[in-house]
């Protein structure tokens, strides 16, 4: 669930990323930590952990960052820490990343198939998506294997599935109809 304080700090954040020109850097930095967080449940947990004391949690946090994030980002999660923020560090990357993308006009279009794309079907799917959409488009691949063949595109909150089980519920709804139309 996202936060209104996690949104205020990434909003912050990106603000100082922007006076700086330090957007893009800051941005892998929140990639890094985002994917850290959600990749190890122990820092996770230590993050939300209330017994850590504060200084713990700040030499586990520089040890972990520290030469691998720009000196704004490590500032900003020193500050983070000491305002016993930290429970919000995970959201607050993924804000900030929602945020950035939005302010250099990048849009994620996710696609779901049965099987991994090869370079000219994921080149065909772009350039669709980058058709309807004014910026630069970010595609996340997704394999789901109980997919019988076709696929399905979310972007922006629209949809396009183009799935066998799509077209055979399509299939189902109209026998039903019909059906219901011969007996009354």
């Amino acid at each position: 669930m996202e936060s209104k304080v996690a949104g205020r700090y990434a909003k912050s954040l990106l603000g100082l990323a922007i006076d700086q020109k330090a957007e893009s850097k800051i941005f892998e930095d929140m990639q890094l930590i985002s994917s850290t967080a959600g990749a190890s449940r122990e820092f996770a947990l230590l993050l939300r952990n209330p017994i850590v004391n504060t200084d713990k949690k700040l030499k586990i946090v520089a040890s972990l960052f520290k030469g691998k994030v720009s000196d704004i980002t490590l500032a900003f999660l020193n500050i983070i820490i000491n305002k016993k923020r930290e429970y919000y560090l995970e959201d607050i990357s993924r804000q900030f990343i929602t945020m950035y993308k939005a302010h250099v006009g990048i849009e994620t279009a996710f696609v779901t198939t049965p099987f991994a794309l090869d370079d000219k079907l994921r080149s065909e799917i772009l350039k669709i998506v980058s058709a309807a959409v004014k910026g630069k488009v970010e595609l996340v691949e997704q394999i789901d294997k109980d997919l019988i063949g076709g696929f399905i595109l979310k972007m922006n909150n629209r949809q396009v599935d183009t799935s066998i089980e799509s077209k055979l519920r399509e299939i189902r709804r109209e026998l039903k109809i019909n059906l219901y139309e011969k007996n009354y």
